[in-house]
């Protein structure tokens, strides 16, 4: 095995490219969404405290479910690194002794399960673009594992020489990859945590923090007996909420971009 194989394949069993991006989206954006579209650090500290810190993935699933792009190239990108990763521990052995129809109906099964999930909650064209995106950039691993390109496979095995067009849609494939998950994908999940929508529900409740009932706009943190916690867009704090309705603009501030 070259030392261009070896670095692949050490890639591949990391996550493959984009796995510290991957990282960052899960765990870092979401606090940046909560800091930005609240208006700082200790807003953000406040919200967590009322939601619970057990609670924060919640933002993550919010800005997946409210944006169809973010929630696509991650799950094209999660499809795509975890075949790679479990491919690399199997190595080129198991891709040349497994019969090809039994490795591509194993690498569609988890593209069809998230194009279902994304095809739910955001149409059936992006889920048809996931099921194929991801499929595709599976179908290239697997032809790097069959034609030897990452290892001693099959084809070097045997002698003969992988297809030039196979190589090409491999190389494109790789290369479509690295740029979702190391280019893409940060940017719209970057996009989407400044934007200054809320990640959850914006509600109208009743509200008394001492100067009397009033009407306000708050971003749901989460749910109380018959009312909501939720953080007070114009005051600016956590409040309880009662008799609440849900608002149907969900703004809480002006993007980034724009501020």
């Amino acid at each position: 095995m070259s030392d261009k194989e070896r670095k692949e394949r050490s890639e591949d069993l990391k996550g493959g490219p984009g796995h510290i991006v991957l990282l960052a989206v899960v765990f870092a954006v979401p606090v940046l969404k909560l800091a930005w579209t609240l208006g700082g650090g200790g807003e953000a500290s406040e919200a967590l405290v009322a939601m619970e810190p057990s609670n924060w993935p919640d933002v993550l699933i919010g800005m997946l479910l409210n944006n169809a792009l973010l929630a696509s190239v991650l799950a094209v990108v999660v499809s795509r690194t975890s075949y790679a990763y479990f491919a690399a521990k199997g190595g080129a052995r198991v891709h040349a002794d497994t019969p090809i129809t039994h490795l591509l109906v194993q690498a569609v099964i988890v593209p069809l399960t998230f194009a279902l999930v994304v095809g739910a909650f955001h149409g059936l064209w992006w889920g048809v673009a996931v099921a194929l995106v991801s499929y595709a950039l599976r179908l290239g691993v697997i032809v790097e594992y069959r034609t030897g390109r990452r290892e001693r496979g099959s084809d070097r095995r045997t002698g003969t020489s992988p297809s030039g067009w196979l190589e090409h849609a491999a190389d494109t494939a790789g290369v479509a990859a690295l740029l979702l998950a190391g280019a893409v994908l940060p940017v719209i999940a970057l996009i989407g945590a400044v934007d200054g929508r809320s990640w959850t529900s914006v509600v109208e409740c009743d509200v008394n923090t001492g100067r009397g009932e009033e009407r306000a706009r708050l971003v749901e943190l989460g749910r109380q007996g018959n009312g909501v916690v939720g953080w007070d867009i114009e005051g600016d704090e956590v409040v309880n909420g009662l008799n609440c309705g849900v608002s149907e603009d969900d703004a809480v501030r002006v993007p980034l971009w724009r501020s």
